[in-house]
């Protein structure tokens, strides 16, 4: 709003520009919702039961959000993925598009490998190869949007009971799609702290994995995440001593 007024301003001497500092505010990061297994498990089988004409759409998503859950990429990574970037042979998938235009390649779980096979021989036996480069493609052999995959989580969402019904098409409130991030973050170092590691050395191999810009960026999970936070102050704390 200053800056308009200061632009109004230049043309209406009547214009009063509000001081800085007049309404002080800092950015919030929204606090990550930890799916438990069964909610993911939930949510890929509501997601595989979804029906469309040509079968597509079912499989389809549940790719998409089995794959989010387990590797933590953005939704935009994982849409902008092309056949090419998916090396099934090796389990690696070259992410050319990420946040601030940095690349990456994320390995994957043989198991993933395969859940990406199945998908793909689905799609190419519903649609001609030559409906897209995208691998994840809709029902028209368009690439599908991050809005469609949006909705149709809140749709997922609702049916496993994690969202209230909706009126209107909208798409209510609760667990979001980028949460599925959140959690491989989380349970990650969750796991690190459990198994003794160092996780201030193991800590930029996850960053450079989630592609976060910054080593900053993952350390929020750990005041994010109050088991995160426990673990890591009783590391701090060290191993007590009985005192006589």
């Amino acid at each position: 709003m200053r800056r308009f007024a200061r632009w109004l301003a230049a043309t209406d001497p009547r214009t009063e520009v509000p001081p800085a500092g007049l309404l002080p505010a800092r950015y919030r990061r929204c606090p990550p919702y930890l799916y438990r297994d069964e909610e993911v498990a939930a949510l890929v089988e509501a997601a595989a039961r979804l029906r469309s004409p040509r079968g597509l759409r079912g499989p389809t998503y549940a790719t998409l959000f089995g794959l989010l859950a387990v590797t933590g990429l953005r939704v935009s990574e994982a849409l902008a993925l092309d056949r090419d970037d998916v090396d099934l042979g090796n389990g690696l998938l070259a992410v050319r598009r990420g946040k601030f235009g940095k690349a990456r390649f994320v390995p994957v779980h043989p198991t993933t490998a395969r859940a990406l096979a199945h998908d793909a021989q689905g799609r190419d036996h519903a649609l001609p190869p030559t409906a897209s480069a995208a691998f994840f493609v809709s029902e028209r052999g368009t690439r599908l949007t991050a809005c469609s995959a949006r909705y149709t989580f809140a749709v997922v969402s609702r049916a496993v009971g994690l969202r209230a019904p909706t009126r209107d098409g909208r798409h209510g409130r609760g667990p979001r799609l980028h949460d599925l991030r959140h959690r491989l973050a989380a349970a990650t170092l969750v796991r690190w702290y459990r198994e003794g590691r160092d996780v201030e050395r193991e800590l930029p191999r996850l960053s450079t994995y989630l592609g976060h810009a910054h080593v900053a960026d993952t350390y929020w999970y750990i005041e994010a995440v109050p088991e995160l936070l426990a673990l890591a102050a009783e590391r701090a704390a060290g191993p007590r001593e009985d005192v006589p």
